[in-house]
């Protein structure tokens, strides 16, 4: 490898662990939203030169985890419920497409995996914890999404999921009597799968079920 090529090396190295780092932050809320990044700042916190964190800030402003605003300069984005909803919407429909291409490819064993992920989120309706029932829920839907056969819809559904994390910490705060539903709707799915039902029918009630989500949070937002 020549000498420049170690530089480019290098350079794409810092800049992926600057973003891997910013995006953690920001997922995991140390980085709320509106907050500002300072390049300058960023680069005393982390010990990291400018040119990566930049770099890095693009990437995470494609994500949509990173807005730049006239006046303020780049902060972390800020959602309202309508940009929420819209999401959904949209991950409702890649759920529904990914779940439906996935079932073809998950055996006996893979649906009792998931179906004990389910039993787990059920208990979890006990002592209700909306963020720990949140990702169990990921858990779950990403059991059927790792028989998958298309890597870019896999990475797409993960960009999407990740993004709605950071817009909402947990739909189930807001609605929580979703949460039963969503168990259910969850059941009513692997049913589907085990029995080999139509891709288009499994589409079709794993597309409904995130869409609910989004309606039982649009409607929490109009009660008084």
């Amino acid at each position: 490898m020549s000498t420049t090529e170690k530089r480019t090396a290098a350079k794409g190295s810092k800049a992926e662990l600057s973003y891997d780092l910013l995006r953690s932050r920001i997922l995991d809320g140390t980085y709320g939203p509106g907050y500002r990044l300072v390049l300058s700042q960023l680069a005393r916190e982390t010990g990291v030169s400018t040119i990566p964190l930049r770099e890095a800030l693009r990437r995470l402003q494609s994500d949509g985890l990173v807005e730049v605003v006239r006046n303020i300069g780049a902060r972390v984005a800020v959602f309202d419920a309508t940009q929420v909803e819209h999401s959904l919407q949209v991950l409702a429909r890649l759920e529904g497409y990914a779940t439906a291409i996935s079932a073809a490819h998950m055996s006996a064993t893979d649906i009792k995996r998931s179906r004990q992920v389910n039993a787990r989120m059920t208990t979890a309706l006990e002592d209700f914890d909306p963020t720990a029932f949140t990702a169990l829920n990921r858990e779950f839907h990403f059991s059927l999404y790792a028989h998958c056969p298309d890597a870019h819809l896999v990475a797409l559904l993960e960009a999407e999921w990740a993004r709605l994390d950071h817009m909402r910490r947990s739909t189930f705060s807001y609605v929580p009597g979703r949460a039963r539903r969503s168990v259910a709707e969850h059941e009513r799915m692997l049913e589907l799968i085990a029995a080999g039902a139509p891709p288009q029918e499994i589409e079709q009630v794993a597309c409904a079920h995130k869409i609910a989500t989004a309606d039982a949070l649009r409607q929490s937002q109009a009660a008084p």
